[in-house]
This record gives structure tokens, sequence and C-alpha cells, in this order.
């Protein structure tokens, strides 16, 4: 903080202006409050008005992502820098939706070609399952196809696929990723072996919830079809050619992507096979085209007119300015009933960090919980607290204009007015006169007794995000849209949010302790509950 410090000197000294004013007020001294602190873009309207903020503050959030280096930051990523420095890495994602015409220009020729050239083969390998050229050791069409992969070998695909299920005309997809058995067994136990297709997803093929579960999948397929003929069964993404030959896999079935693609930003490569089998290439070029379109504004647009940007300076507002430790994404649309999801993993595994780029302890607080479920049903389950509660939690709204069922426009309108709102609640609460006038008819003393049961603070921080209808370009866009805020908050921070080494000292300790869950090893080194425990669930 200290290289940044009159920047976010600036921004408390602000903020500490602002204490006395709350939403209400705030839009009663500024007719035009909306149009000053909204964009739109990319066919997105950004709706921040019901921020904490005015355009002072947006100024001084602008002032200090140009002070972090933002900009150029950005174009380092864009250009193929090793921008993740811990691991020797550029991080290139975003030539995954690259048109080849643009190609060259944003992370060099040689990568274009890589990629569009593995497109080429997924596109056709999705077609031929598609329309059964490619089908199962018994000549079957494939009915079914499970992918295996954990993190965002899963979380991506998984997503995806849910949000556009009215695109979907393919084989049915189903998703395994827990190493709990439970997982796997529930999802095979009503589909055919004889039409069914596993799609194992790990780059390395050693990730051990992933290989267990191919290799039960490969004994339920064998069991069925016989050994000699199982491996028709399965394709794989993967970089690991000898280890996926060996577990039984044509290298024809074989699809990798590169070191420069994170596990979290993976959706857009071969990771993403089972949603190209599920809606068709077509749709998964238009999936790609939309994140392009995001990328290129994120890239060329000033930074108080950039979707991206303006994410990340509220996110910073947020979670150092105003101390709100999380954010809840809360979609109005069922089909992104996965997003709060994915948006966990992207943002929390990004930006969970407590050291700067350099290895030096950050000197604030970095990555807020992110969290959140689909509208309507949050409102019968968590908003109370949204609401009500002691802790403050700023909201992220997301609303189509239309649905995918035009025949059941009062359904749209209902959620609609249901998300809106929300919105409007959070903002102005609702003040003791007005609870009062509205228990008109009952009581003074009932109207006493329940008149502090009945008054919201209200001054609550919310945005929408509105667009006119969930289609794939528009869900390239949205994912596009948090990639980028997720890197915006990131470079203020001066962190790496392309690394994920906290998440390897479970995996280390996991493989330690479980010859001694099989009781081939002692547990006496272990401390003294983790050895009760082990003997504990071995013993039961």
């Amino acid at each position: 903080m200290s290289k940044l410090s009159t920047q976010w000197n600036a921004l408390k000294a602000h903020a500490k202006s602002l204490e006395d004013k709350n939403l209400r007020a705030l839009f009663a001294e500024d007719s035009n409050r909306a149009d000053k602190l909204s964009l739109e873009a990319e066919g997105i309207l950004l709706d921040y008005a019901k921020q904490r903020v005015d355009p002072t503050a947006m100024n001084l959030l602008a002032a200090l992502a140009t002070a972090a280096g933002v900009e150029a930051k950005r174009d380092s990523m864009f250009a193929g820098a090793i921008f993740n420095n811990t691991e020797g890495r550029a991080v290139l994602h975003t030539a995954l939706r690259d048109p080849k015409t643009g190609s060259a220009r944003a992370s060099g020729p040689e990568t274009g070609d890589l990629v569009h050239a593995e497109l080429v083969k997924l596109r056709q390998f999705a077609n031929d399952v598609r329309n059964g050229k490619y089908s199962s050791s018994t000549g079957a069409t494939f009915s079914d196809v499970v992918n295996i992969g954990i993190g965002g070998s899963d979380l991506g695909p998984v997503m995806v696929t849910g949000a556009l299920a009215p695109y979907c005309d393919g084989p049915r997809l189903h998703y395994v990723s827990n190493v709990d058995s439970a997982h796997l067994s529930d999802t095979l136990k009503n589909l055919n072996a004889e039409t069914t297709l596993f799609i194992i997803a790990s780059k390395t093929f050693t990730t051990i919830e992933t290989m267990t579960n191919a290799l039960s999948a490969r004994d339920w397929v064998s069991e069925k079809v016989g050994a000699e003929r199982a491996g028709l069964h399965f394709a794989a993404v993967s970089t690991a050619l000898e280890k996926v030959q060996a577990f039984g896999i044509d290298s024809s079935r074989v699809f990798g992507f590169w070191d420069w693609v994170g596990g979290r930003y993976s959706v857009w490569s071969a990771i993403g096979l089972p949603v190209m089998i599920a809606a068709g290439p077509e749709n998964f070029d238009q999936f790609l085209a939309g994140a392009h379109e995001m990328d290129e504004h994120f890239r060329q647009a000033p930074l108080l007119e950039n979707a991206p940007v303006l994410l990340g300076l509220l996110g910073i507002w947020n979670r150092n300015i105003l101390a709100h430790s999380t954010r809840a994404v809360l979609p109005y649309d069922q089909r992104l009933a996965r997003f709060p999801a994915y948006l966990q993993q992207l943002d929390m595994e990004s930006n969970g960090k407590g050291v700067t780029r350099d290895g030096d302890l950050v000197t604030t607080d970095t990555g807020p919980v992110v969290w959140g479920e689909p509208g309507t049903n949050g409102q019968h389950a968590f908003y109370q607290l949204i609401h009500q509660g002691t802790t403050v939690i700023p909201c992220e709204f997301l609303i189509a204009a239309k649905s995918h069922e035009p025949h059941l426009q009062q359904h749209q309108s209902l959620l609609i007015a249901n998300c809106l709102a929300q919105s409007e609640a959070l903002m102005n609460g609702r003040t003791a006169e007005e609870a009062r006038a509205a228990m008109q008819g009952k009581s003074e003393s009932e109207i006493d007794a329940l008149l502090p049961h009945k008054v919201f603070p209200g001054d609550r921080p919310s945005l929408t995000i509105a667009y006119e209808q969930l289609t794939p370009k528009m869900l390239g866009k949205l994912i596009a849209l948090y990639e980028h805020r997720v890197f915006v908050e990131g470079a203020i921070w001066d962190i790496n949010p392309f690394d994920q080494w906290g998440v390897e000292l479970g995996k280390e300790l996991a493989t330690q302790l479980l010859p001694m869950v099989l009781g081939e090893q002692s547990v006496e080194q272990k401390d003294s509950s983790t050895a009760a425990l082990v003997k504990y669930l071995s013993n039961t």
C-alpha cells in the first residue's frame, strides 16, 4: 500500500466525507445519478448507481488504477509476457477466443495457429459424436456423455452447459467431479454403458480425484462391453499422451491445451469439449466470440467507460475502503444457477492471496468471499440477513430482459419485478415512519411492538447487470467481464491472480494420509486430533 498511499488516503478521506449521506440522500440530491453511474457496453447495462459512490469517488478510484499500472499490466498480459511470475508462464486464455484474423496481433502467430488447429479437431470430433459418425463399441450413437474432471475442468463446462440449455440438442451431458463414490454411482445408475461416452479432463492425467473416478468408470464400461473395447468409450483432454494411451484412449481422441491456460480460465479451450458436443460447434464459436468482444472492450475502453474496470474499482471500494469482506452474486436467471459457484473459484482462487507478486506480505485486504444463489430462491433463504443483518453484503444482480420461454412471459415479468424490488429495498430500506404507515389498522400497542422488526436500515450497496437474453455470445461476454474484473483487482493489490499454491498443501497431506487411512502406515507421527479421526473413520 505504501507505493499507493496517496491514492488510498484520498479515497479514505472521500469515503469519510460521504458517511453522513445515505443512498437515499445521494439520489435525492442528484436527479441524474443513474445516468452518471451506469454504463452500456457490448450489449450489457451496468447500473452501479446504488453503490455508495459518487463521481468523485470513481475518479479517485481511476487514479488508483492508473497509479497501480492496471492498463500497463493489462497490455502486458495480452502481449504474452510472463505474467504468472511464480510459475514462469504467460497468461493467454484470451488467445483461446481470439479469431484467426486477430491472433497474430494479440498473442503471436504461433499461439494463434496452435489454438485454431486444436479448434478444428474439437469441432470435427464434436460433430462426429453428435451425428453418430463416431459411435460406441457396439455401433450405437452416444446418447450420454459424462465429463470427469475437477476444479476448472468441471466448474466451467458444467456451468456453461446449464446456462446454454436452450441450445443443447446433442447427447445428454453429465458431470462427475467429487471423489465421493456417490457422485459417480448416482450418475451412472441410469445410464447405458453401450451408449455412454466419457471425457477425462486432466492436463497431467494424474489428478487423484479425476483418475480415481476415471478408473472406476472404465471398470463399469468394461463389465458391460468388455475390457478390449472399453477404450472406445473414452476421450481425453490432457497433455500427458503416454499416460492417456496407457489408459486405453487412442491419440485421435485426445485434445490438448497449454501451460499458459490456467484451469479456472480453461472453459474456452478443449476443456469446453462437452459444451461443444451438447450445444454444437456453432454455438461454441458464438460463446468464444462474445468473450473476444469483451476482451476488445477491456483492451480499448477508457478506465471509467470500461465495464470490467468499473466492476474491479467497485470491488476495491467495497473491500478496502468500506471494509466489506464478502459479495453476493445473485443471478435472476435459473440457468445461471452454477454461475456463483464458478465465480467462487475464479475470484477466490485467483485473488485469495496474502503476498504480493514480489513475495512481500500484502498491506491491505485482498479477495472477498464470493457466494450466491439464483433469485428468487435466495429471497426465501438468506436475503433476510442481507436486508436486516448486522453485516453489510454488497450484492450483484444479473437479469435478462427476455427469457427463452416467450409463452411464459408472465414468469419473466415477475422475475424482473423481484430483481428490481430487491435492489430498491436494499437501497432505500424502510424508515420507522414508513413502517408505521404500512401498519395502519393495527392498534398502537401492536404497532409499537412490531415497529423495531419492520424497520429496514437500507443504504446497502448493490449493482445490476442487465442484458437482452442469455445467448451463447452473451454468456461469453459475462464470463470474460468477470475474468477481467478479477484481473483489475489483482493488479491494484499487486498480487498474482494466476497461481494457486494455497491448494497444494492439502493435496500433499491427503497423499500422506491415504496409507494411514488404509491401515498401511502408523498415524503416530500425526497430531492427536488427526490420529484420532483416522482411527475412528477407519475402524467404524
